[in-house]
């Protein structure tokens, strides 16, 4: 697999898709995505974090994209995982995005990460649970749930 720096220019399409896809997969619909808000985040975060926020390649074929940034969450400095996404055909070859994220912290010192993931995508947590990833309570009202890693546990 390889990875690649997404240019909204030319890679619009392919990212909102991918968000829109994992809305569905999280929460049933996308009706709460914010399309325009989403664009201008993630513009944001590619400036932020060039190697965080990238596409999923295989040889020429787009199958995936990673959002990843460093942010401080209750006085404490950890990685953050907006977005793992594979389409369909390639879940359960999630090794790539695990890997590439704990490379992207490890390389900036972070030794902790967090994610928020749907209660209801038990795929999502179940994948999330079985790289070490544990559950650190409900958020935005039980919507989703925070899961905290250690980059330090994983295999670089």
């Amino acid at each position: 697999m390889e990875f690649k720096t997404i240019d909204l220019e030319m890679d619009k399409e392919t990212a909102l898709h991918f968000r829109r896809e994992s809305f569905r997969e999280s929460f049933g619909d996308e009706d709460s995505l914010d399309e325009g808000d989403y664009l201008d985040w993630l513009q944001k975060k590619i400036n932020e974090y060039p190697s965080g926020v990238v596409f999923v390649m295989n040889g020429e074929e787009t199958i995936g994209q990673i959002e990843l940034s460093i942010r401080a969450h209750q006085g404490r400095i950890i990685g953050y995982v907006h977005l793992f996404y594979l389409k369909e055909e390639w879940r359960g070859e999630g090794y790539w995005l695990f890997d590439y994220a704990m490379k992207f912290f490890h390389v900036r010192d972070i030794t902790e990460f967090h994610l928020r993931v749907a209660p209801e995508n038990k795929r999502a947590v179940a994948f999330y649970k079985k790289y070490g990833m544990t559950e650190a309570g409900e958020e935005l009202g039980g919507k989703v749930i925070r899961m905290i890693g250690s980059v330090n546990a994983w295999t670089l």
